[in-house]
């Protein structure tokens, strides 16, 4: 099957339409430093009467070498924009008064050499008048709080604070000696104040002993529910959580009911969240995401005696990545799901389980929110020739773009980008993202880059992505690029995403060289110049497939090496066993098989580039080191090993991810086009 370039994709080679119907002409080549040009957007909130709408702007900060957060309104019929706060320790979670008239959010800030709350730098809650003025510190919580919410009726604030538990086995032990670490017994456990608005008069509510990782307050104010674990740890997310419930009529906690989400479900390890009623407080609902494994959907009814449970029947080919908001008006719960590298927001009608798209089309939404009663709907969203921009859907029919935050991009030469399908393991069909240079003729040879995405639980989205992991700018500069959604990815129905389960480094690596395969047979590849990138699972892949000898270069980032370690290692093991069904002592050959290590062997031909962060919990550093190892001493590899310090698993700091850019385009054009 030949690539389909979308005539939307070409035209974005040439021209696009702006603001107020304004055409730019794109001259200019997207180079690596264009990156920290974007403006990035989260944590979007229209106000109750749904004139306004809050989000929070990521755009990074070269001096301070991080991305700064603030909160920014813009009124959605005028589009006119009003940045709140400008102070550099970092806003967001923002929440509107019940009179549309101001704003809450957590803030950092810092003033001077101040050593007290609020302008210490702690976590505090603040208030801010849709106009920019009164900025005004609503806690001053020494060591910060943890997480808030507005009460429904305005009048106060809840808030968790976090404090130190010991458990009583070996406790004197542990009180004695102090100077050391433990594996447990000793937990950061969270409180639940209530703080009067007028009154300034804060209440201890419930203290639990346990973790509060979320919480929301039903809206009649009869019922708080929490998600919690004995400890804060991401580990004791994995099956052992709790929808905890406290009845504000009696004092009394108790947990739902979990059958759905632990004996009924394909897997224990399930992870909760999202918490959120109805306008009614009669209604919760939440996710349960798994590692390998459809999310789902969980509603618990509490206008009966005892609350009724049910799971939310999915649309089909559709998988649930989050953002969960009820309609307003229906008995219907919104949320966005993943669709064939599309992210559109649908709704599922709980009486009759029917569904609608809100955002229909070739749209990827990374958030969203409804506007006011009527059902309006503000978005977080991309296309092919942007990346979030929020979008108006008034009466579900008609869209505007209320804002326009990248005017910078109109006039980047933009890569062709295209949808092309292939034949992959087993014969079942597998798509990925393309992208092609701005000038692309069909009929040119080109050099590829194949870049892997992470999860595998996720997808390459069908949008316009100018990340520091390759998109735009290697398509910039001449090459093909593209990001397979392979075997496990979301959004091609279930089967696709489970087949994987037991077959990592195996049906996913025959899926991704079907399609390199496929670009060299239509000529578009040249097999002669391939490289091969990714981060996380795409840094695993990428291990994977360096023992092929097919690519001249690989830039691997936090990716896996042997299995075992990572099960023993990692914050979130829960992904090894589901993906291995088992443990090592269950299913030891498993854990080989889908092992990278064992597939190292002298003769390895590919130049590897390996990235981590020092102190990653998800892929640890040992595991990039340890590969660093085999390929530099024992098998005399091409080889360079960063580490940057101080970072996890994602790169924070602005000079962190320049670094890792220019270290990827100056590798991968040494090794892939010299010939």
């Amino acid at each position: 099957m030949k690539p389909q370039i979308s005539l939307f994709g070409i035209i974005v080679m040439l021209l696009t339409t702006v603001a107020l119907g304004q055409t730019v002409e794109r001259t200019h080549d997207i180079i690596p430093e264009d990156y920290f040009s974007q403006v990035f957007l989260s944590g979007v909130e229209a106000s109750p009467d749904g004139e306004y709408t809050a989000f929070v702007d990521y755009r990074w900060d070269k001096e301070n070498d991080r991305r700064s957060h603030d909160i920014w309104v813009v009124e959605n019929d005028t589009q006119e924009l009003q940045r709140l706060t400008f102070d550099p320790g970092n806003e967001g979670s923002p929440q509107w008064s019940l009179d549309s008239k101001s704003l809450y959010f957590i803030g950092h800030i810092k003033q001077g050499t101040a050593d007290a709350p609020p302008y210490d730098g702690s976590t505090q809650v603040w208030r801010i008048n849709v106009d920019g003025s009164d900025l005004f510190p609503i806690t001053r919580i020494p060591d910060g709080i943890y997480d808030y919410q507005l009460a429904p009726d305005g009048e106060s604030i809840w808030y968790t604070r976090t404090k130190e538990y010991r458990i009583e086995e070996w406790g004197e032990m542990r009180s004695q000696y102090t100077n050391v670490e433990y594996g447990h017994g000793i937990y950061e456990v969270s409180e639940l104040w209530q703080l009067d608005l007028t009154s300034w008069r804060d209440e201890l509510i419930f203290d639990p002993k346990l973790h509060i990782h979320e919480f929301a307050v039903s809206s009649n104010n009869k019922h708080i529910a929490m998600i919690t674990t004995v400890d804060g740890e991401s580990i004791s997310m994995e099956g052992w959580s709790d929808v905890t419930v406290l009845d504000r009529s009696n004092g009394d906690s108790y947990d739902l009911y979990d059958q759905l989400w632990r004996e009924d479900a394909p897997s224990p390890h399930g992870w909760l969240g999202g918490l959120t009623w109805t306008d009614d407080g009669n209604k919760l609902a939440f996710t349960v995401d798994f590692d390998g494994y459809p999310s789902e959907i969980i509603v618990s009814d509490f206008s009966e005696r005892a609350a009724q449970i049910q799971r939310v029947t999915r649309p089909d080919g559709v998988h649930v990545a989050g953002g969960l908001n009820w309609v307003p008006g229906e008995d219907a719960i919104a949320f966005i799901g993943d669709n064939r590298a599309r992210a559109r927001v649908y709704s599922v009608n709980l009486e009759d389980s029917s569904s609608e798209t809100l955002t229909p089309g070739d749209v990827v939404v990374n958030g969203f929110t409804f506007a006011g009663d009527d059902g309006d709907l503000v978005a977080i969203q991309s296309e092919l020739t942007y990346y979030q921009d929020l979008v108006l859907y008034k009466g579900r029919n008609e869209t505007t773009h209320i804002t326009h935050l990248n005017p910078q991009v109109d006039t980047w030469k933009l890569p062709q980008i295209s949808i092309v399908e292939w034949e992959g393991a087993n014969g079942d069909m597998v798509e990925g993202i393309l992208e092609l240079p701005p000038d692309y003729e069909p009929g040119q040879k080109l050099p590829l880059l194949l870049t892997l995405h992470g999860g595998p639980t996720l997808a390459e989205p069908y949008c316009f992505l100018f990340w520091i992991y390759g998109r735009a700018s290697f398509a910039a500069k001449g090459y093909a690029m593209l990001s397979p959604n392979y075997r496990g990815s979301t959004g091609f129905g279930d089967k696709f995403m489970t087949d994987l389960i037991g077959h990592e480094n195996d049906w996913d690596v025959k899926d991704i060289m079907a399609g390199v395969d496929y670009l060299i047979a239509e000529g578009i590849v040249d097999e002669d110049q391939m490289a091969v990138s990714g981060w996380s699972n795409g840094g695993f892949l990428t291990n994977c497939l360096i023992s092929t000898n097919r690519f001249k270069a690989a830039s691997t980032g936090a990716g896996v090496l042997d299995m075992t370690m990572q099960l023993v290692e990692e914050d979130t093991p829960g992904h090894v066993i589901n993906f291995t069904e088992g443990l090592p002592w269950e299913v030891p050959g498993e854990y080989q098989d889908a092992s990278p290590l064992y597939s190292l062997k002298p003769g390895i031909t590919t130049a590897v580039l390996i990235h981590v962060g020092e102190n990653d919990p998800r892929v640890p550093a040992t595991q990039s080191i340890g590969l660093h190892r085999m390929l530099w001493r024992y098998l005399d590899v091409p080889c360079e090993l960063i580490i940057y310090p101080g970072a996890g698993h994602n790169l924070t700091k602005y000079s962190h991810r320049l670094a890792k850019a220019k270290w990827d385009h100056a590798w991968i054009d040494y090794y892939t086009l010299k010939k």
